[in-house]
């Protein structure tokens, strides 16, 4: 371990950096070091018997003597040392078994990881501030935000793992889950690092992965009965709904209005092509159904927090939706 706490200078008169030697064979000693350099006793003595500035002669009496070469070396080993790399790797450098510019390259890769933490610990820090957590709540924040990337990935996988393990579940959904992995960026947002602090919770609340796992069981078995849905016409029947639902919002109209009907009309031929029924009563009190056990808002939730992290354009379908049950309903 590196053992010079007690770097810097004695006193505020002490020179920045060293004099001129008066002589290339003048001799110092320690102290005298310590006058020229501004560099205290203890300081250059453990440099010293660490083998980065070695002593060049001794006195009679066994006191060590530093020539000129040793001063050049006290100040590389100064500047190194503030750029914070180890006496280990400085030792290198001197005897030439690696440059300055390996040394530099190295450090500031892992500044820049130093630097990434720092942001990460800054985030929890003003979460805390802002929520105004308990100590518990502190210790976890923090360790969700100082999770790796693939720490990230094991956690939501897990989540998935549970919600969704030992059913008949649409592959093309699992995977859409799968893909839809939170990244945060190398310098993410403080919003980005609120939403994933946010996100990480959610997906261990197990009343949200057991929210998430009936409405899955519910989908399967509807599938058993109609057969599973074509995933274009799933998108296309999304975006009806989404258009014509803001397009009766937007005229101001109710869903429980009578001039909601050519709308609820037009959604419901297009779910029931979808769901390969035929539309009516049945049919719809049926969809109803579906949407109220399936329509967990929390899931909602997941995607905004995902897309937040991944800096992606989402469509809020959750306004949608809500209209859509109540015309249901009316």
């Amino acid at each position: 371990m590196d053992d010079d706490t007690s770097y810097g200078p004695d006193s505020p008169d002490l020179p920045d950096s060293p004099d001129l030697p008066d002589s290339p064979d003048s001799l110092y000693s320690i102290g005298e070091l310590a006058r020229l350099t501004g560099l205290t006793v203890r300081t250059i003595r453990f440099w010293s018997d660490t083998g980065v500035v070695p002593p060049t002669d001794r006195t009679p009496a066994g006191y060590r003597l530093y020539g000129p070469a040793a001063l050049a070396r006290l100040g590389l080993v100064r500047t190194l040392r503030d750029l914070g790399v180890g006496l280990a790797v400085i030792r290198q450098v001197l005897e030439r078994e690696i440059t300055v510019a390996e040394v530099a390259a190295v450090h500031a890769e892992a500044l820049d990881v130093q630097i990434r933490t720092l942001r990460l610990r800054q985030a929890v820090l003003r979460a805390v501030a802002g929520r105004g957590s308990t100590p518990e709540e502190t210790e976890l924040m923090h360790k969700l935000a100082t999770l790796s990337d693939q720490e990230r990935r094991r956690l939501i996988n897990a989540f998935i793992d549970s919600a969704f393990e030992g059913l008949d579940v649409d592959p093309g959904f699992l995977a859409s889950m799968r893909n839809g992995m939170p990244e945060l960026p190398e310098d993410p947002s403080q919003e980005q690092l609120d939403a994933w602090v946010e996100l990480a919770e959610l997906v261990q609340d197990e009343g949200f992965r057991a929210g998430i796992r009936r409405a899955a069981e519910d989908q399967t078995r509807a599938w058993k009965e109609s057969g599973r849905p074509d995933g274009e016409r799933t998108k296309r029947a999304a975006r009806v709904i989404k258009e014509r639902t803001e397009a009766a919002r937007e005229a101001g109209i109710a869903p429980d209005a009578p001039a909601a009907r050519p709308f609820l009309d037009e959604m419901a031929a297009v779910l029931a092509e979808v769901s390969r029924r035929e539309d009516g009563p049945e049919f719809r009190a049926w969809l109803l159904e579906r949407l109220e056990a399936g329509n967990d808002p929390r899931y909602g939730k997941y995607w905004r927090l995902v897309a937040v992290i991944n800096g992606w354009a989402l469509p809020d379908m959750d306004p949608a939706t809500e209209w859509l049950k109540a015309a249901l309903r009316a």
